[in-house]
């Protein structure tokens, strides 16, 4: 393995550094140099007590992994690549009742009965009313941007809301009771930024709370069952259905993976037509099917999780042993010169496009792509026909966070008046 010459104690999952910025110059040193890379940690501070893990930077090798769970194990260590040192290997162990911990056969079970919930009829019956709510947001944030000169946060004003709105609907969660699910998935993501004074201990009482919220809805369904995904998920348990904590720790993912990931696509996706001004020209003029999947490339919001080698096994070259970890980095793997024709340029007519911002492949692919397809499609429609002249103010500010490419503000203005 050729040395690849970064700094020393440089880590791809160090929060500072994704605080900054997205580490682009030292992705393409690695992928060209030492795309199987060992980064050293040390001991505990990512929560696992091991002394690190292996950087995969290539878009073949993330899909190798991704399509491979019998060799990598998303169970052993969970996905999720870095919590911190605060953390107990038992809390961990909690995290593995989460889909996107699980293996087969386990995961291929539950995930053959939630999908119930994402098929392409059940996505068909959310549009028309997420269009009508996608319109709703954008006009409310212009008509109260009236009151500021025109000047508001884009994230909290217009990216926060639709993504909650598409979960809360598609599990019935009443009107008034989402902010408080929108309250949760945030302590839970937002443990390593310390604006938000956010402990590991208070991001799992936000995790108990969703799973004891979404419990009670369970046990109403089947009390009562309606015409929605939650009676089709839990009201007949033991008869291929999900037992009510099992549809628990279903929703934390959603609340997760699916509020969280793309309302930072949405933010990501107005910071870069903002900044590429040709770009937003041409959306406003041709609105092309292309461009949900090319922002999501060019936003993705889990910069890496991570996988644990179940058997020593040979990967780009370099021999892995059992037991080690083994990051998987995305935002690397959509910038692969190799599979993209100038990556650094962010086009949303670019097709093929075949990024890893859903995943690699395999067993844990977004459950939930064709739905965050569609609320980005909706949300920056809406946004082209009520705000078309918006600016940007500022650089957006950037969530501390060892994994996810998160955006906490991004002040715009609207012409008003």
């Amino acid at each position: 393995m050729r040395c690849p010459h970064l700094p020393e104690g440089f880590d791809f999952t160090d929060p500072d550094l994704l605080q900054a910025r997205v580490p682009h110059p030292e992705f393409a040193l690695m992928r060209r140099t030492a795309p199987v890379w060992w980064c050293t940690q040390p001991a505990n501070i990512s929560g696992f007590g091991d002394e690190g893990y292996w950087a995969v930077t290539r878009h073949a090798d993330v899909k190798y992994v991704s399509t491979h769970p019998e060799l990598f194990s998303s169970n052993t260590n969970t996905a999720v690549i870095r919590f911190n040192e605060t953390i107990s290997r038992d809390q961990i162990e909690v995290q593995k009742l989460i889909m996107l911990n699980m293996d087969p056969p386990e995961h291929t079970r539950v995930r053959q009965i939630v999908q119930r919930g994402f098929t392409p009829r059940a996505v068909r019956s959310l549009e028309q009313a997420l269009r009508t709510r996608a319109r709703s947001i954008v006009e409310t944030a212009h008509a109260a941007a009236a009151g500021t000169g025109g000047s508001f946060d884009f994230v909290t004003d217009i990216a926060v809301e639709l993504p909650l709105q598409a979960i809360a609907e598609l599990i019935g969660v009443p009107q008034e009771d989402r902010s408080k699910i929108f309250d949760w998935s945030n302590k839970m993501a937002a443990y390593d930024d310390p604006e938000y004074a956010i402990t590991e201990e208070v991001g799992a009482e936000a995790a108990m709370e969703i799973v004891a919220y979404s419990m009670h809805l369970a046990a109403a369904r089947k009390e009562c069952p309606a015409q929605d995904i939650v009676t089709q998920l839990v009201a007949a348990e033991g008869e291929g259905n999900l037992s009510s904590d099992e549809f628990g720790f279903f929703v934390i993912l959603l609340a997760v993976a699916g509020n969280e990931t793309t309302r930072n696509a949405i933010s990501h996706g107005m910071h870069a037509f903002l900044t590429h001004p040709e770009q937003w020209e041409l959306y406003k003029r041709e609105r092309p099917r292309t461009t949900a999947e090319e922002i999501v490339r060019w936003a993705t919001p889990v910069v890496s999780f991570q996988r644990t080698a179940t058997q020593d096994v040979e990967l780009g070259g370099q021999p892995i042993r059992k037991g080690e970890r083994v990051g998987l980095f995305y935002s690397s793997a959509n910038n692969d010169p190799e599979v993209f024709d100038a990556p650094e340029t962010f086009d949303i007519t670019r097709d093929p496009n075949p990024h890893l911002g859903f995943g690699g492949g395999g067993p844990h692919f977004c459950l939930g792509k064709s739905l965050a397809v569609m609320e980005i499609d909706l949300i920056f429609n809406a946004i082209a026909d009520v705000m078309p002249d918006l600016r940007l103010l500022e650089d957006p500010r950037r969530l501390r966070s060892a994994w996810l490419n998160g955006i906490k503000q991004l002040q715009v203005r609207t012409p008003v008046g």
